[in-house]
């Protein structure tokens, strides 16, 4: 291509970028902080900017891109093809835990890992976690699987090993407080276990990423100069791993493009540090930064009821988000006397707004806070005959049939993975119990050997009829391992799922399930078949597609996406995703800000950033809902509006139950009047002022009684005036539960209502 033609071209798809936009793309060199608003055009930055690159002479080989999806790798590698052609398959694309995982399997002996090591998913490296707790003889409802799961990857996330997390003296001290100082020795029989298997955990894919990059100063070297140019998406999403692993890639040419939105920051529960877009500027002095602040995604009265929540929080990288819309319709704001009734209200919105527009129903989403809100949501959409799908439900990859086939896969793949042995040695039934695992288990243990050296050894380590059936399935492992060296992948899937027994086993089972699980397993085999005849692809090897299933487990496989339906999902689910019509249900005060991010400032900057990102799905018609009442734990609770609301300008909202205002919103604060009243709380509250009234833990601090001493709670009663030291003066208004383990639900004059352990609450009783 001569150099004017070049030249035309990379002018032909700059053109279509605002100035903003543009200015980020040919900024190539440096450091670079792209700050994205909802709806700016994110990825069309993110995908010129690396086709402008290419353009510019860079090898697509030194180019290294790193996303939170496969949806968004996929997305993006399609786009840049497009502009730069087949060049585009050379650049080093996905997400974190692909990328990494790739240069693992390169780098794998130096750890100590086989190349071909095993990938746990999460249902995966539970198992492991509950066989060790069996083991220990540790009680499960105190060592829960979840919690250990998460405390471990926790201790990952922050590169903290078994050896370190036992040397700790705070992390032993807050084991030993909770009642779970045997973590340390769980923690490092699971990393021992999951290495003997010759496995990684999800966790594990950036934890030894990270050890080693620091450990082996050659291969980081090696990397620093293939990846001479790095771009991140979503970099606010990142955490204290993925931070260290993208810091050090990039020390060398420091040619690293960060994009991401800080008010989109929604994920600190998985362990997402905000300060790293915060700091971003203090890693890099010489940064140049770029505000993608048009929004082209909302109107305009959208976009500003979005900005006046966010300007509430402290925390964040100031910008000023704009429009250039039509204003579209105000903000319309739902009052419904209980959670179902609010369900009935959307749903004959929802039909209402079909008809009159002549919509689909996938042009509609009902975001919620927690999943257990879509049950009202469910049964009004149902008794109106309205389809819909709920998003975030069992994925196909996660479908039992589905990972017993798999796991059959990965044993013949690496038959050290101990998971997938226990998993498929007795499905289906071939007279293997659970007593025989647990001594396959056992010796294995004991000598020091994987389970699979014990499996082809049996004669040796088992006794009678036990040592032959395993001894057979052992023979039949290997007999797989011969095809899959000699046959394509679907050739090789299509051999096991016919001669584990699998295929036949469900074949027999005419029951409806039974037909959908052949059905399904049919599905994988089909799935299996198109990989195996792409033309992209060199090596079409089961254990290829292996590595590309254990990184899918999450997605979406249902047979048809496209489906339309009404879409209802989390509102953390919602991320990345429009809508032209959304409704946004439950804003009510200890339901959305929830209860457990009413105790510090990060927590509840958080929640109004999680409303930020629910207010910037909908592209023209925003709805938002709540309930007076509700129903937890079986009890009928009256709601109090939630705070955010009082946040929003009420110029743009549409109040149909009340009197609109020029400024502030007086009807919530009258709202609260009568919910105050209901629950026969101390006084009316003050009428409102001229700026929304903030019910905010951190408005006002409070200062604790001169001689503030707990008073013996055994003697507390319904109606009884409290102070607690940081809630400050309540009132009882109901208990439950037997000693020592009573709740009290008090509502507070400062913060609403809280629901307390008295054997840990500490109040003194107002006398």
């Amino acid at each position: 291509m001569s150099f004017l033609r070049k030249r035309e071209k990379i002018l032909d798809y700059l053109k279509g970028l605002n100035p903003q936009q543009r200015a980020a793309v040919e900024q190539t060199k440096g450091p670079v902080m792209i700050i994205a608003g909802a709806g700016s055009g994110k990825t069309r930055v993110i995908t010129y900017r690396v086709a402008h690159l290419i353009h510019t002479g860079v090898d697509a080989f030194n180019i290294l891109v790193l996303t939170f999806t496969n949806k968004a790798a996929k997305e993006m590698r399609e786009r840049i093809t497009q502009v730069v052609g087949p060049e585009a398959k050379n650049i080093w694309m996905g997400t974190f835990h692909s990328v990494f995982a790739k240069i693992l399997r390169v780098e794998a002996d130096k750890l100590g890992y086989p190349s071909n090591f095993t990938i746990y998913d999460t249902d995966d490296s539970k198992s492991v976690i509950r066989a060790i707790l069996k083991e220990m003889n540790l009680d499960d409802k105190l060592y829960n699987p979840n919690f250990v799961y998460n405390r471990i990857s926790a201790a990952k996330n922050n590169l903290v090993s078994f050896q370190e997390y036992q040397q700790n003296a705070q992390i032993q001290a807050d084991d030993f407080s909770s009642g779970r100082g045997h973590m340390g020795k769980v923690y490092e029989m699971y990393a021992t276990r999951c290495y003997r298997a010759g496995a990684m955990d999800f966790d594990d894919l950036l934890f030894q990423t990270n050890r080693l990059l620091k450990e082996y100063p050659d291969v980081l070297y090696k990397y620093q100069n293939k990846f001479k140019y790095l771009m991140v998406d979503e970099y606010q999403d990142t955490n204290f791993s993925q931070y260290l692993i993208v810091k050090k890639l990039a020390s060398i040419n420091e040619n690293i493009c960060v994009v991401g939105d800080d008010a989109q920051s929604i994920y600190a529960f998985r362990g997402a540090n905000i300060q790293n877009i915060l700091n971003f500027e203090k890693d890099y002095p010489d940064l140049h930064v770029f505000k993608l602040e048009q929004n082209y995604r909302s109107t305009q009265n959208i976009v500003n009821v979005a900005n006046s929540i966010i300007s509430n929080n402290k925390e964040q990288l100031k910008k000023n988000v704009f429009s250039e819309k039509e204003n579209g319709d105000k903000i319309k704001v739902i009052r419904a006397f209980s959670d179902n009734e609010e369900g009935k209200v959307v749903a004959e919105s929802i039909m209402q707004e079909r008809t009159t527009r002549g919509l689909k129903w996938n042009d509609f989403a009902i975001l919620y806070r927690t999943n257990a809100q879509s049950r009202s949501m469910e049964e009004a959409l149902r008794k109106l005959n309205i389809p819909y799908k709920i998003y975030g439900g069992v994925s196909f990859y996660q479908r039992k049939e589905i990972k017993d086939l798999i796991a059959y896969f990965r044993l013949t793949s690496n038959p050290n993975d101990e998971e997938a042995m226990k998993r498929v040695i007795n499905y289906p039934r071939r007279g293997i119990g659970d007593t025989t695992v647990d001594r396959i288990i056992v010796s294995a243990n004991q000598n020091g050997i994987s389970t699979w050296e014990v499996i082809t050894n049996a004669s040796q380590y088992l006794d009678g009829r036990s040592a032959g059936s395993v001894g057979t399935f052992g023979t039949m492992i290997q007999s797989f391992q011969v095809i899959t060296q000699t046959q394509s992948a679907y050739d090789a899937a299509m051999h096991i799922a016919q001669h584990s027994g699998l295929l036949k086993d469900l074949y027999e089972d005419k029951s409806v399930e039974g037909l959908n699980r052949y059905e399904n397993i049919q599905e994988l085999l089909n799935g299996i078949k198109e990989f195996s005849e792409r033309e992209d692809i060199e090596e079409k090897t089961l254990s290829v597609f292996m590595q590309d299933v254990a990184l899918l487990t999450n997605d979406d496989n249902d047979k048809n996406p496209n489906a339309d339906t009404v879409s209802l999902m989390t509102i953390h689910s919602s991320k990345g995703l429009e809508f032209p019509q959304v409704h946004v249900v439950g804003l009510e005060e200890n339901l959305f800000p929830s209860q457990m991010s009413l105790n510090s400032r990060s927590d509840l900057e958080e929640e109004r950033r999680l409303f930020y990102v629910a207010v910037t799905r909908a592209e023209y018609k925003l709805t938002i809902s709540y309930a007076t009442s509700r129903f937890k734990f079986g009890t009928l609770i009256n709601c109090e509006p939630s705070r955010f609301l009082d946040e929003i300008d009420s110029q743009y909202l549409e109040l149909d139950f009340t009197a609109k205002q020029a400024k502030g919103n007086p009807f919530f604060e009258e709202e609260r009047t009568a919910w105050s009243r209901n629950n026969d709380t101390f006084s009316k509250p003050k009428p409102p002022a001229s700026k929304p009234k903030t019910t905010s833990l951190l408005a006002k601090a409070h200062v604790p009684t001169a001689g503030f001493a707990p008073s013996d709670t055994n003697k507390l009663q319904v109606g009884m005036e409290v102070e607690h030291e940081r809630f400050g003066f309540g009132k009882v208004i109901n208990l439950e539960g037997n000693k020592p383990d009573v709740k009290a639900t008090i509502f507070f004059k400062e913060i609403g209502q809280k629901q307390l352990l008295l054997k840990f609450a500490k109040l003194r009783i107002v006398e």
